[in-house]
């Protein structure tokens, strides 16, 4: 990767790459493999998008939340692991409950036993059965025959008791929204599982990266001309003719100037401090499902790449709380919100896309949709270029 000054360009590329976060990235490295010539441009201080991770005190940071690599699709696994070595971080989250309780993520049997002191799986199959024939029946008594909401969808899936404890007061704070107004499918991203089993994942590989995320992005850019601290929408005219092609990461209303108007967004704020203990919460994520406290979760980022008695080289620690909010002009976009409105006017934007010439849209941004980080890897290793 050659971090260039404004003089130190070339005259012309083959691709400009507006983002230097995964996808980006990723279209970088294949377009450099194959002799291509690119530049990455990158409004934000630092490379690798959401992914980038900062050293504080001894602790790599993941700065924009959480981020576990994990997959199931063995060329994206081999792909990454031709530039970084992944550690053997497995996912398994708590949640801290309204009822004052620690429950184990994703639902399953430790998360039954917690909740209702069952011990088997035919034990808690009944006891869901029985909380889901309620829902069933208070759905029939309103004319419904499908969920037509997440709170409906999670009330059929898990019942009431876990609804209200585990899924409610996060979600709504998550979104901004009742869980009564949020589309059902939403919900199910979360397995149930009737075994005694906390990897939030069932991927055949996991892990996050040796050191951290930036290796692996400036992996990925070695051989790209990079410009960090430099807007695309600032300099339109000159960035859209140094190059070929662009490969546009960015959002896709602000690209064609918010044509049909905005699409809207979930952005996320983080409280971030270094403390004087070497463990604070024995857990790198605990999610707060009580809508009386303001952030949905803490991290506690040395659990990423620190394990068993090793968390106490370290004498401090670093957290970070999080918060999530409605997006406005000046803050990250991080999540769709894929409601009827947003999904229509994505379409409207996606069709202006499609006719566009030269130009390829990719990533969360530019195609308004949540992605996880092998999905982006794989989209962009699919892409003709």
């Amino acid at each position: 990767m050659k971090t260039s000054a404004l003089t130190g360009l070339r005259d012309h590329y083959d691709y400009l790459i507006v983002g230097s976060g995964l996808f980006g990235a990723t279209v970088a490295r294949r377009a450099t493999d194959a002799g291509k010539r690119c530049l990455v441009i990158e409004k934000r201080p630092h490379i690798g998008g959401n992914i980038y991770c900062e050293n504080v005190s001894g602790i790599n940071v993941h700065r924009y939340g959480a981020h576990i690599f994990h997959t199931s699709d063995r060329e994206v696994w081999d792909f990454v692991n031709r530039y970084v070595e992944f550690n053997r971080y497995t996912n398994c989250p708590v949640a801290s409950a309204p009822d004052g309780r620690l429950y184990n993520l994703p639902f399953n049997m430790n998360t039954f036993y917690q909740m209702w002191g069952v011990k088997t799986p035919a034990e808690a199959a009944a006891k869901l059965d029985e909380q889901r024939r309620e829902a069933v029946k208070a759905m029939e008594a309103a004319g419904v025959t499908e969920p037509r909401n997440l709170e409906e969808q999670a009330l059929v899936l898990i019942g009431r008791d876990i609804y209200e404890q585990l899924i409610k007061g996060y979600t709504e704070k998550q979104w901004g929204r009742p869980c009564s107004e949020l589309p059902a499918f939403i919900i199910r991203r979360l397995p149930v599982r009737m075994v005694f089993d906390n990897n939030y994942f069932n991927d055949t590989y996991q892990g996050i990266p040796v050191g951290g995320y930036n290796p692996l992005i400036e992996a990925l850019l070695e051989g790209s001309d990079v410009l960090t601290d430099t807007d695309f929408f600032a300099d339109r005219t000159r960035w859209e003719s140094i190059a070929d092609k662009i490969v546009f990461t960015g959002c896709i209303d602000e690209y064609f100037g918010y044509r049909y108007g905005h699409l809207d967004y979930r952005t996320v704020r983080f409280d971030t401090e270094t403390l004087d203990t070497p463990n604070y919460q024995g857990n790198a994520v605990i999610n707060y499902t009580s809508a009386d406290i303001p952030f949905t979760r803490i991290i506690e980022h040395k659990h990423f790449e620190s394990f068993g008695q090793d968390v106490y080289a370290n004498p401090h620690t670093v957290i970070s709380r999080e918060y999530s909010a409605e997006w406005h002009e000046g803050a990250e976009p991080f999540y769709p919100v894929n409601d009827s409105r947003n999904t229509d006017l994505y379409n409207r934007y996606k069709a202006l896309a499609d006719a566009t010439p030269g130009v390829i849209f990719g990533g969360r941004l530019a195609e308004y949709r949540y992605y996880d980080m092998a999905p982006t890897i794989s989209r962009a290793l699919s892409l003709p270029l």
